[in-house]
């Protein structure tokens, strides 16, 4: 007895399926796809043969996963989603190897969303519907619109994650506890009077380390992205001294959003936390002062390896 159903109209070729999979009327599956277990193809569906559908995945109708698409576990794919693995397709000409798109663990893509080929849609990101992909999105990223931008980050894994993150559906202000392991608000003397405002910073008091370096980031376009990566030894304390940005903190198993709206207020992002600052002002200046001198090797900056070492403290 087979160990998934296959609708009697569906044409299934692969016999590289999981248990308890599910597989509906007019689907074609190709003999060299693999799909995992527990999984819910609808109606009119393809997969090519290069083809790898991980366990707990949903992909909806009127859907085509061709040749190098990955979908990782707990994945949705909404209606009408496409895929694509050739830049450049010509009729009867084919690469020698198709672009590999991957699609992470917990993502979401949205009903009539577009994802250009050899891209990676990080995990637990969300695909809003109808957004156009023609980059990489980051783990836990919100990207609608064409071309799709960030337009926030999601703030759990979901009921199905193996890791538990906290669930934060605001951005945090200084009076609430940031409960990123090792990270801090700090309020910030302003001294004000008819000459003009002052504001400082003092080690002990204020600042939690002695700094080595500091740079500037300014200049940066609202729909781009900095950051990105988590530091082993290095501190850094943030302080935006013009106009706003957000900084997305996250020590691997809590996250949270930080405003940064003026000279007020600094965030001390310690070693072993992953930090990404978007949606910046027009007119916004974010000053980084650094324990340590710049050193390529301490930067973290693929998430699953951030993950990794975290979980190794």
């Amino acid at each position: 007895m087979k160990h998934f159903f296959a609708h009697p109209n569906a044409l299934v070729e692969t016999e590289k399926i999981g248990k308890n999979t599910r597989i509906w009327a007019f689907a074609h599956v190709l003999p060299g796809a693999v799909i995992g277990e527990d999984c819910n193809l609808c109606d009119q569906i393809f997969l090519e043969n290069d083809v790898v559908v991980g366990d707990r995945v949903t992909i909806k109708c009127g859907v085509q996963l061709w040749d190098g698409i990955t979908l990782e576990d707990d994945v949705f794919v909404g209606p009408n989603a496409t895929f694509t693995n050739d830049p450049f397709p010509r009729s009867k000409q084919y690469p020698e190897a198709f672009k590999r798109t991957i699609i992470r663990k917990g993502a979401s893509i949205g009903a009539n969303a577009t994802i250009l080929p050899g891209l990676t849609v990080g995990q637990y990101a969300l695909v809003g519907a109808g957004a156009v992909v023609t980059k990489d999105v980051p783990p836990f990223a919100i990207v609608v619109g064409n071309p799709a931008q960030i337009s926030g980050y999601v703030q759990s894994g979901g009921k199905n994650s193996l890791a538990k993150f906290k669930q934060a559906d605001k951005v945090v202000k200084p009076a609430d506890l940031l409960e990123i392991k090792g990270a801090r608000l700090v309020n910030l003397p302003i001294v004000a009077d008819l000459r003009g405002s002052l504001s400082f910073a003092e080690y002990e008091s204020t600042l939690p380390f002695v700094p080595k370096r500091y740079f500037l980031v300014y200049d940066v376009p609202s729909k781009e992205i900095r950051g990105e990566h988590a530091h082993r030894e290095c501190h850094q304390f943030l302080v935006c001294i013009k106009g706003n940005c957000s900084v997305v903190v996250d020590d691997g198993r809590n996250r949270a959003e930080v405003l940064l709206d003026g000279p007020q207020l600094g965030l001390h992002v310690p070693p072993m936390v992953w930090a990404t600052e978007y949606k910046y002002s027009a007119n916004a200046v974010l000053l980084v002062l650094a324990s340590e001198v710049y050193r390529a090797e301490d930067y973290i900056r693929e998430y699953d390896l951030f993950l990794s070492e975290a979980a190794a403290k």
